[in-house]
């Protein structure tokens, strides 16, 4: 039986460190980068469902249609996450920030492959840069240490039982796979690269509109 899967993108964060508007609504090339970010799962997954906040309601409405349906998010990510789990009875369940654009079609082939014998799984890339230790200077081996990106992926009852578990206990994490992992669940790694950086200064996006004259999502 083929399961059915779900994208779900929380875009409903105001851009602040940014400090150009709501980074989902700012352009990159033709698109936006929320649609950009939605194309990238066009014709892989079932149904993609996307998060933005009240008042970026109207403008987000030309991208919703059969395959895209849009929901209001919460105060906070983890909310706005909760939100979207609720809104999908989805099998397989992909969580995608809205600011990496630049997610291979293979990618996400791979995120969902993975969980026919994993029940939660994320990417993942090696860290290039050196690494200290704040408190002291000492240097951290970085061959030790990935850097998370996403999308993340999870059969959808374990990542419903993690956020049912945190809003009980008033717990908040960066993440959805930390909230997995404290209900004692490992995660299979799936090894990805810089293309899925997200954008969160200037310089990032200003990178990702150089990025992407030379981008193919195969």
């Amino acid at each position: 039986m083929t399961l059915k899967t779900v994208a779900l993108i929380p875009a409903s964060g105001e851009g602040r460190r940014l400090g150009l508007g709501p980074k989902a609504f700012l352009e990159l090339g033709s698109k936006t980068i929320l649609e950009q970010t939605i194309a990238c799962f066009l014709g892989e997954v079932d149904e993609i469902i996307v998060a933005v906040s009240e008042n970026m309601l109207d403008k987000a409405k030309k991208f919703e249609d059969s395959f895209v349906k849009l929901i209001i998010g919460g105060e906070t990510r983890q909310e706005t996450v909760y939100k979207l789990l609720k809104a999908s009875q989805a099998d397989v369940v992909l969580i995608h920030d809205a600011a990496r654009p630049f997610l291979a079609k293979e990618l996400i082939r791979k995120s969902i492959k993975i969980l026919d014998e994993n029940q939660a799984a994320m990417l993942v890339k090696p860290i290039a840069d050196s690494l200290i230790d704040k408190e002291n200077s000492e240097n951290i081996n970085r061959e030790d240490y990935w850097a998370v990106q996403t999308p993340q992926s999870f059969k959808r009852e374990i990542i419903l039982q993690a956020h049912d578990h945190a809003r009980k206990n008033n717990i908040e994490a960066t993440d959805d796979a930390s909230l997995v992992r404290l209900l004692g669940y490992e995660l299979a790694l799936i090894e990805a690269d810089s293309w899925l950086d997200k954008i969160t200064s200037l310089a990032d996006y200003e990178r990702a509109k150089a990025l992407l004259k030379v981008w193919h999502a195969d």
